[in-house]
């Protein structure tokens, strides 16, 4: 009985260091397409689940990141005022739309003193139109997410758990950019 005992234990572990294993070489594998800005990108140790905060579209609509699972999310952070912010808008709808569709999605959030008019305003003024406008007004999500400085994006895989974060601004339309994306992607329909 006794050696049937430590099979079963010894197959559980077996399974259990597979699994860890698989994650590891999932990391891994983005770790080596760390090019241009993506050299600033943090690649998480052992994946967590997305706040389940509530934020909200322009229209008033509430939404939690969850709501966006099934695809490969990058979400950023970021202010009306930032001017680093500003700066790297444009490159995420250069992103969008040369990856989004049913395996990718940019997700943007103006976050705390980013009034509904500043956030349309922006946009327009800066004829960005391919990208979801939302807001988090008083910080909620961005606090359960950790953001200490703003832009900060995060790149979620499509069952919602964080796989790496970038604080600071970044261009988005760099071609290290866009294969380092393409990776994640692949990554993220193998598992």
């Amino acid at each position: 009985m006794k050696k049937i005992h430590y099979a079963v234990l010894y197959t559980s572990f077996l399974l259990f260091a597979n699994v860890l294993s698989a994650n590891e070489t999932k990391f891994a594998e983005l770790n080596n397409q760390k090019f241009g800005d993506m050299k600033k990108m943090i690649i998480a140790s052992n994946t967590t689940g997305a706040p389940k905060t509530i934020f909200f579209d322009t229209g008033g609509k509430e939404f939690t990141l969850n709501d966006f699972n099934g695809r490969l999310t990058l979400v950023n952070f970021w202010a009306t005022w930032c001017a680093p912010c500003r700066k790297e808008m444009p490159s995420l709808e250069v992103l969008s739309n040369q990856l989004g569709g049913d395996s990718f999605q940019v997700v943007t959030i103006a976050t705390m003193r980013s009034s509904e008019e500043a956030v349309k305003k922006f946009f327009n003024d800066n004829n960005i139109i391919d990208l979801p406008k939302f807001r988090d007004p008083k910080g909620h999500l961005a606090r359960a997410s950790g953001v200490a400085a703003l832009p900060l994006t995060i790149l979620l895989d499509r069952k919602g758990n964080e796989i790496s974060r970038l604080i600071g601004d970044a261009d988005w339309s760099q071609d290290e950019t866009i294969e380092f994306i393409k990776k994640a992607i692949e990554i993220d329909r193998l598992n």
